[in-house]
């Protein structure tokens, strides 16, 4: 059969090809012809068209992010400000994973911030982001994580062989912490609820060093500082240096934790904070640590 392309004696040679074998006029052939030329043209409809779904060769149908009602916004990382356009509809695991796509940021490495941490299984519009929102990400791409992590494994050892024989008993048990907790809940201490888990509020969380003085955190997102403050000084430190932090419930008194910031490579660089209120505990990990921790 002539091709649309064809010159008049091809079409001609092939009509006259057609007539010997089926009986149909040439007519007829350049009917069928242009009927093939027509689906080509509907085939490109398709695949150039975004405001419509598209069946794929395996026969799944591939939803249009063009029908989704979108948001813009801004997501600071680091000293960069990127526009984002998104379904305001979709989850924020899946904005991650776009964020990941544009900063290299792992999602599990990220935590996203507007009024507090953004859950995984809200959608944006659930967490009323709206045109011109700035979001924060707070992240560490995970080579920088590595590169920043690497010590001596023989000082680790060591270190943690001397802590060993202090893990077998509760933390609020222990000589060094048992002495702080003897002394009784300071007056001034905020107000502690067990079983319960809450935001970080918008103003300092606070509990109290081994000397009896209050100590403040402040979570100061747009620079990935957590500020850690007393009376005499106050400490800017990076949150992606932060290795881990623990918790316990101090015992008889459930509602406030016994909490360790681990500000180096070993357990025996832990900042201690005593009567830390127990619903503020996750609240805590997740906004410095993320939900996923490297160690």
């Amino acid at each position: 059969m002539a091709s649309v392309d064809g010159t008049d004696a091809d079409v001609k040679t092939a009509g006259d090809e057609l007539i010997f074998e089926t009986g149909e006029s040439e007519a007829t052939t350049d009917s069928v012809t242009q009927q093939q030329s027509d689906v080509g043209n509907d085939t490109d409809m398709v695949t150039e068209c975004p405001g419509t779904s598209a069946i794929t060769e395996s026969g799944d149908m591939q939803e249009d992010v063009a029908n989704k009602e979108m948001v813009d916004f801004k997501v600071v990382f680091n000293k960069q400000r990127l526009d984002v356009s998104f379904p305001v509809d979709d989850k924020v695991s899946s904005l991650k994973a776009h964020i990941h796509k544009i900063t290299g940021v792992t999602p599990a490495m990220q935590k996203l911030m507007f009024k507090g941490l953004m859950q995984d299984e809200k959608t944006l519009r659930e967490l009323n982001v709206s045109t011109g929102a700035k979001l924060m990400l707070v992240g560490s791409k995970l080579n920088d994580v590595i590169a920043v992590s690497s010590v001596n494994p023989e000082k680790i050892r060591a270190e943690d062989k001397a802590q060993e024989s202090v893990k077998k008993e509760p933390v609020s048990r222990q000589k060094m912490h048992k002495k702080v907790i003897d002394r009784g809940i300071p007056e001034d201490c905020m107000a502690g609820v067990k079983s319960v888990k809450e935001r970080l509020p918008p103003v300092p969380v606070h509990g109290f060093n081994k000397n009896g003085s209050k100590v403040r955190l402040t979570f100061k997102l747009e620079s990935d500082q957590l500020w850690i403050g007393t009376k005499e000084r106050t400490d800017k430190i990076p949150m992606a240096s932060i290795k881990n932090i623990v918790s316990e419930a101090i015992e008889k008194h459930e509602q406030y934790h016994i909490v360790g910031i681990q500000l180096g490579p070993t357990e025996a660089s832990r900042y201690w904070i005593y009567w830390f209120p127990a619903q503020y505990v996750d609240a805590l990990k997740d906004t410095v640590m993320g939900k996923w921790q490297f160690f």
